[in-house]
């Protein structure tokens, strides 16, 4: 189902419906753009690979995104066949894409990007979010992540989440956020009964 956004949406008022589980997929950023997160389809692919062929260098991490076409057009297929995933858009551009793999896995590895031009407006926030929803609406027990413990962004905002940290390996951290933790409850709740701002 695609769902078009709204600059008029008021999310203090929306309740949600049926058809929004595990999280509403509308989202105004902080920045007041109207955007839309939904699962990510073969659709979305060009877009994708659009957003990850023009990323920056410097927003790079750990070896990812790939910079190849190559290598990132066999990273997507890896991730689209074994994963779940999601993308944030703006219009028809592709702004941000979260994923989680294994699906087969209790506790899958949790990899998220955001377009650098729509960093600091929450769109990495809520992707965390519309993932840790969606996991939890799979059954799975927890996700899993490695970071660079000099990203700090990154780091707050996965501890703001309730990830914690599990092991350091070199410069790397590792995290898992458990689904026993509260965020996990709180992400599905629709809008108007979350704290604003979402």
């Amino acid at each position: 189902m695609s769902i078009d956004t709204c600059a008029a949406w008021n999310p203090s008022s929306c309740e949600g419906t049926a058809g929004c589980p595990p999280r509403c997929p509308r989202f105004i950023d902080k920045h007041g753009r109207a955007l839309l997160v939904e699962p990510a389809s073969d659709r979305h692919r060009e877009g994708l690979r659009s957003m990850y062929a023009d990323y920056p260098d410097a927003h790079r991490s750990m070896g990812l995104p790939p910079i190849r076409l190559e290598r990132i057009d066999a990273w997507l297929d890896a991730l689209f066949e074994t994963g779940t995933n999601l993308v944030a858009r703006d219009g028809t551009r592709i702004v941000g894409h979260a994923a989680y793999a294994p699906t087969s896995n209790a506790e899958p590895e949790f990899v998220i990007f955001v377009d650098p031009d729509y960093h600091d407006g929450g769109v990495g926030s809520e992707l965390c979010r519309h993932t840790i929803a969606t996991a939890a609406e799979n059954g799975h027990e927890a996700l899993t992540l490695d970071v660079d413990a000099t990203n700090e962004r990154a780091v707050h905002v996965y501890r703001k989440l309730g990830f914690r940290i599990t092991g350091r390996s070199g410069g790397d951290l590792a995290m898992r956020l458990s689904f026993d933790e509260p965020i996990v409850d709180a992400v599905r709740l629709p809008p108007a009964e979350r704290e604003m701002p979402a």
